[in-house]
Parts: C-alpha cells; sequence; structure tokens
C-alpha cells in the first residue's frame, strides 16, 4: 500500500535481558494495516507520518517524523505490562503530497478496524488533524453499540477552527467531530485542559460555548487546583459510556516539550498529565488515545519524544493494574 510504510522488526532495540524486561522484546510488528482478529484484548501502535494539516494551519512542520521518535526511545522502555498482553506495531500512515482527505479515510477504516477486533488503538502523531479520523472511526464504534463518548482533549488550543476552503486542518478537528458525531446521533461531550488565552482569540470561546465544550484555562491545570480538574473529570465521566484521550504535546510548558509544532512556556507540568492520565485510566472507560504535534527538528534530546512514549507507558500500566 503506497501510503503505508511497515516498522521493521529490528527498530524495536534496547538492553539484552534473558526475560521479559523491556518493550522490544514485546512488540511484534506487523507488515500490513489489517487487524489481527484474535478474539483477546491487544494494544495497537500505528503511525500517523502526516503533518499536512499542520502545514494548512500555517504551523511549522516537521511533525511528520514525530512517529519514528517516539518508537525510537519506546524499545528501551521497562516492561511492567502484563505478559499475556499481545502489542502490534502496525507501522505508519504516511503523505506525501497534499491530498490529506484521502489519509483520513484509510486512517479512520484502519482504526475502526482495529477497535472492532479488541485493540486498544494507540495513535502516535503527526499533526493533530489525526484526531478527526481517529474520533470519527470511535464516533462509528460507539454507535454500533448504542453508548455515549466523552473526547478529553489535553491542549493549548481548542482545535476547533472552521476549515479554511472547505479543507480541515490540525487547528480544526474537533469542530469537525462535533459535525460527525450529530450525523451518526451520537452523544458527544468535549473536554478541553490546558487552554492558553493567549493563542486562542474571542471568537474561538464563542465556538467553544456553542458547542457546549468543557475546558479548563491553563493557569488552572496544576497540582495546587487539583479538585477543579478532578471535578470536570468527574463530570465527564458521568455522563459517558466511553472516553477517547487526546494529549497535544503544546499542551506542556516548553520546558519540557521543546519539540513541538507550537510550543509555548505557559504549558503545564509532567506531574499534572500523569495524574489526570491515571484518573482517567483508572475510570475503565478510556477506548483510545494519540499523543500528536511532536516535531523531532525541534526537540532536545529526545526529550519530547520520550516524554510522549512515558506518557503512554503510564496510562497503558494504568489502564492493566
Amino acid at each position: 500500500m503506497d501510503n503505508h510504510k511497515p516498522t521493521p522488526q529490528y527498530f524495536w532495540k534496547g538492553r539484552s535481558a534473558d526475560s521479559l524486561e523491556y518493550w522490544h522484546q514485546k512488540v511484534r510488528c506487523t507488515e500490513s494495516l489489517s487487524a489481527d482478529t484474535k478474539l483477546q484484548k491487544k494494544i495497537a501502535l500505528l503511525g500517523y507520518a502526516v503533518d499536512e494539516g499542520v502545514r494548512r494551519n500555517q504551523g511549522r512542520v516537521g511533525a511528520q517524523i514525530g512517529p519514528d521518535s517516539i518508537k525510537s526511545v519506546m524499545g528501551s522502555m521497562a516492561y511492567h505490562l502484563p505478559e499475556s498482553l499481545e502489542i502490534l506495531d502496525y507501522g505508519n500512515i504516511w503523505l506525501e503530497g497534499s491530498d490529506l482527505e484521502s489519509i483520513h479515510e484509510l486512517t479512520q477504516s484502519t482504526i475502526l478496524e482495529l477497535l472492532r477486533s479488541k485493540h486498544f488503538p494507540v495513535i502516535l502523531g503527526g499533526g493533530h488533524d489525526l484526531s478527526f479520523p481517529h474520533g470519527s472511526a470511535i464516533i462509528d464504534h460507539v454507535a454500533e453499540k448504542g453508548e455515549t463518548l466523552g473526547i478529553l482533549n489535553l491542549d493549548a488550543h481548542f482545535d476547533l477552527r472552521e476549515k479554511v476552503n472547505g479543507q480541515g486542518h490540525s487547528g480544526s478537528p474537533f469542530l469537525q467531530l462535533h459535525e460527525y458525531a450529530k450525523s451518526k446521533a451520537v452523544p458527544l461531550q468535549y473536554v478541553c485542559l490546558g487552554i492558553q488565552k493567549a493563542a486562542n482569540p474571542s471568537p474561538l470561546f464563542a465556538t467553544a460555548k456553542k458547542t457546549g465544550t468543557w475546558w479548563l484555562e491553563s493557569e488552572s491545570c496544576n497540582i495546587l487546583d487539583w479538585d477543579k480538574t478532578r471535578d470536570l473529570l468527574n463530570s465527564l465521566l458521568d455522563k459517558v459510556n466511553k472516553v477517547y484521550l487526546s494529549i497535544d504535546l503544546d499542551a506542556f510548558s516548553s520546558a519540557y516539550a521543546p519539540g513541538v509544532s507550537a510550543a509555548s512556556p505557559m504549558g503545564f507540568t509532567p506531574d499534572y498529565a500523569l495524574k489526570v492520565l491515571e484518573y482517567l485510566a483508572q475510570s475503565k472507560k478510556l477506548i483510545s488515545m494519540d499523543v500528536v504535534e511532536l516535531n523531532p527538528s525541534f526537540d532536545q534530546d529526545l526529550c519530547t519524544a520520550k516524554l510522549a512514549a512515558r506518557c503512554i507507558e503510564f496510562t497503558l500500566r494504568k489502564i492493566w493494574e
């Protein structure tokens, strides 16, 4: 398939061990996007090596190489999940050119197939336009089951912008998902943690109110004000059956995440994010997750890639505890 690149097994590497100790010993690479149909629960790693949406949104490109950067640091992580759990690397969906819409269709159909075959998808971006096909697949899946969906987005931006010339981009996915959920008659609640007023003009706050979005501004996203976050998370979890988690790395302060498409010194800290991830994972309502906007061209000592990898590992570990 022209828009799919399998990950070679040798890409996963790390310290040698006689018993299962590290992620590189556990991950199995597949040659195609066809989902493994075994009945047991499993984790799917899928790269979205696309930054056309970032370019359309006038951001700095480079997120296309984000998925491989994250995978490159995951192999050496210590393994603390169940030995019986399968972890499958389905390679990268990638785009050469500007036909973002066809890539969205491929991504949506691939993730829907993964959900139907009992995978927990972990999608590695790539631009945040990924959330439109990712969220659409989840909406299709919960529609089949008559369930409700919540979206928790850790992000400095609402990403509720209108399309430009009829085209989606990295700033529009959650407005597109509101429209898609309505077309599928799926109740949807969108929540965003980390909003920075300096990065969101007044019309976006108006759109957020119009769409029933809940949010916390970045100043309130800290451990000392945890009760505000806890109350908002509880309201979300009480309202929906399933939750889709999206982590935009630009929600973190650039002190921790310099390698992103839109860096800012004003974001939150890893300890706050991990507390959110633990709370969500322990709810047992999490159905899928992605980590987006890693731009390795601006990373320092792979610290942003390692932050992304640690957020993924921590969330999965807490789900299976």
